[in-house]
């Protein structure tokens, strides 16, 4: 019995997302979902919601949890990692909450900025586990990562883990529509092209009927940036850069040295920033699933549409060897010219039962390729950080990253660095 494993199985809306377009595919019908997570109420929550839809779905799968990680993989074919190292409370508090008594804010602090290198430092150390027992018990398996920040991951599992991976967001696939609807443009025939690197790739081109959509698309985000919305960051950036980027512009605003600036503080305001962001969708999603749970679990009626997520496509394709196209998360073996080659980037790729094939993008703009290399250098120093475990590849990736690098001395990034090492305790390894 061919076998998918989930880790982190315990996030039930998105298991469902993944698994339930899983159950409405003719071609994975049989195979095994085996579920995996540490949060053991939440995995049995998980396995009951599946269970119903399985019911209702017609399929034929078998759903089964374990409590034993190596044997949740023994012998996957698939393994898809959701997981969340430290969750909100503690760690997403304490990502937050120390460095504003620093006055550095944040918005969604999951990527890059102080926050994402230390989700990034505290997660590494078990996705290489995860890799061990893959080596051990399903070498052969594809890594479908859905956990962020999504490039270093990635990239920590394909040059460390020795693990076939490839990072999946769905900013890429909703990016076109939504910049469109956006400014009340219609969706149909558009050919689109993205590359870049992951919540920072470019819509370097949208057409519609073979009519270039970018001179209409910049006229009306010029009208629409005299009235406040949630997309001003992202808005911005393409008056000044000349493109739109994939991801949300409460992601964009810390990406970047110039939108959270405790020396222009009226541009919170002015581009309608929303600080703290992140928490606060941490809060209203526990209290969320406090009420949801019970019509999601216990339902016996629960039914499931297929989600945009790339998962289940993938999946499908390898299995039948009909070809699917994503945007996926890959090592830059020389696909886009003007990025460094250990990058991690976000360009089409080909999937088929040889597996996902990237495709040759060439250079970027250079402004464009410019803005990627400043994310991109944080995130190798992150890398270096964790399999050197060396304190200072901290401090390096600190000090580089635009947003920190603009409001902070050099000293005070040190301090916070130490600072957020002791906070997190055991949840990080050791650094020398």
């Amino acid at each position: 019995m061919s076998k998918i494993t989930f880790l982190g199985a315990g996030s039930s809306v998105f298991a469902k997302n993944v698994l339930g377009d899983c159950m409405l595919v003719p071609s994975i019908q049989g195979f095994e979902f085996a579920l995996f997570d540490i949060d053991h109420e939440r995995l049995k929550d998980s396995e009951n919601m599946l269970n119903n839809l399985k019911e209702t779905s017609k399929s034929t799968v078998t759903v089964k949890a374990y409590t034993d990680r190596k044997e949740a993989l023994r012998g996957a074919k698939y393994v898809i990692n959701a997981i969340q190292v430290g969750g909100y409370d503690p760690c997403t508090i304490t990502d937050f909450e120390i460095p504003k008594k620093y006055g550095l804010r944040q918005t969604i602090a999951d990527t890059i900025g102080i926050g994402g290198i230390f989700r990034n430092l505290r997660t590494i150390p078990v996705m290489l586990d995860f890799a061990k027992d893959m080596q051990e018990v399903c070498p052969d398996a594809w890594f479908l990562n859905y956990t962020n920040p999504m490039a270093v991951l990635t990239g920590t599992m394909i040059r460390y883990g020795g693990i076939k991976t490839v990072g999946l967001c769905h900013s890429v696939q909703v990016c076109a529509d939504h910049l469109l609807k956006s400014l009340d443009m219609p969706t149909d025939n558009l050919h689109w092209k993205i590359a870049g690197i992951n919540h920072m790739a470019w819509l370097l081109e949208i057409e519609r009927n073979g009519e270039d959509l970018y001179p209409e698309i910049k006229r009306r985000a010029e009208e629409k940036q005299k009235t406040k919305h949630d997309d001003m960051v992202r808005f911005e950036l393409m008056r000044k850069f000349g493109y739109y980027v994939t991801e949300s512009s409460e992601h964009n605003a810390e990406y970047h040295p110039y939108f959270i600036k405790s020396r222009y503080p009226e541009l919170i305001d002015q581009l309608n920033i929303p600080l703290d962001e992140y928490p606060r969708r941490c809060v209203n999603q526990i209290e969320g699933w406090k009420k949801m749970r019970g019509d999601l679990v216990n339902n016996k009626n629960l039914e499931h549409t297929r989600s945009h997520e790339y998962g289940s496509y993938i999946i499908e394709a390898m299995e039948t060897n009909v070809p699917y196209k994503i945007g996926g998360n890959v090592l830059n073996t020389g696909l886009i010219t003007n990025l460094p080659q250990k990058a991690v980037v976000e360009v089409p790729c080909l999937v088929d039962s040889n597996g996902v094939t990237p495709t040759y993008v060439g250079e970027l703009p250079e402004q464009l390729a410019a803005l990627n290399r400043t994310n991109i250098n944080t995130q190798l120093l992150t890398i270096e950080a964790a399999i050197t475990k060396k304190k200072e590849h901290i401090y390096h990736a600190a000090m580089l990253d635009p947003h920190t690098a603009a409001e902070l001395s050099l000293d005070d990034i040190v301090s916070l660095c130490d600072d957020l090492i002791e906070a997190h305790g055991n949840w990080l390894p050791k650094f020398n």
